[in-house]
C-alpha cells in the first residue's frame, strides 16, 4: 500500500511539474513552487526528488517516452511513406496540444544544462528515413531535397509547440488545426502530383 501510494505521489509531482516547467521554464521554476503547486511539503517532494534537476529529468523522460509511443503507434501501421509522415506530423500535433509533459520536455531539452537527448530526437529520425524513403519512391517532387523538408517538418511541430503553450484557454484542438491546414500546404508544394492523396484524420 505504500509502494503504491509513493507511486502515486511520484506521477502526481511529476505532473504538476511538467505543467510548472512548461509554463515557466527550468528557471522559473522553483522547488517551493512546485511544491505549493502540487499540494505537499518540500519535504515530501525532495524525500521523491532529491532537485529540481531530478524532477526535470523525470519530466523530460515522461515526455519523451509518450511521444515516442505515438511515433511508434503511427510508423507500424506502414503505408505509403510521405502518408505516414503527413499522420506522425498531425499526431504529434495533437499530443503536443494535450500533454504538458511532451511540451515541458521539448522546452526543458532546449534550456537546462546538463538536460537529457533532445526531445526532437524523439521522432524526428523516423522523419528523414520516411522522407528519403518518399523521394525514393517517387511520392517527393523531383525538385524536393528530404533533408530542407525534413528540417521544415521540425520547425512546423517545434512552432505548435509554442502556440499551444502560449494559447492556454483557447478551444481545444485549435493549434493542431492550424498545423493540419499548414501541413496540408505544405504536402502540396513536395508531393509529386501522383501522390496527392487525402490526408488522414
Amino acid at each position: 500500500m505504500k509502494q503504491e501510494r509513493g507511486v502515486r505521489t511520484r506521477n502526481h509531482l511529476i505532473s504538476v511539474a511538467a505543467a510548472e516547467f512548461d509554463r515557466n521554464g527550468y528557471d522559473g521554476t522553483s522547488l517551493s513552487r512546485l511544491s505549493r503547486s502540487a499540494g505537499i511539503s518540500i519535504g515530501a517532494l525532495t524525500f521523491h526528488f532529491a532537485a529540481k534537476g531530478e524532477l526535470a529529468s523525470a519530466v523530460e523522460d515522461s515526455g519523451r517516452a509518450a511521444t515516442r509511443r505515438v511515433v511508434e503507434g503511427v510508423t507500424a501501421r506502414g503505408g505509403p511513406a510521405l502518408d505516414t509522415v503527413s499522420a506522425l506530423v498531425l499526431a504529434l500535433g495533437r499530443l503536443i496540444e494535450t500533454d504538458a509533459a511532451v511540451r515541458a520536455a521539448a522546452r526543458l531539452t532546449q534550456e537546462r544544462v546538463g538536460a537529457g537527448p533532445d526531445w526532437c530526437g524523439c521522432w524526428l529520425p523516423e522523419v528523414k528515413e520516411l522522407m528519403v524513403q518518399a523521394a525514393e519512391e517517387g511520392q517527393l517532387d523531383p525538385e524536393v531535397d528530404p533533408c530542407p523538408a525534413t528540417l521544415l517538418t521540425a520547425h512546423l511541430v517545434g512552432g505548435v509547440v509554442t502556440r499551444a503553450r502560449r494559447r492556454r484557454g483557447e478551444r481545444p484542438g485549435a493549434a493542431s488545426g492550424e498545423l493540419r491546414d499548414l501541413w496540408r500546404l505544405i504536402r502540396r508544394g513536395i508531393a509529386a502530383p501522383q501522390t496527392e492523396t487525402e490526408m488522414p484524420k
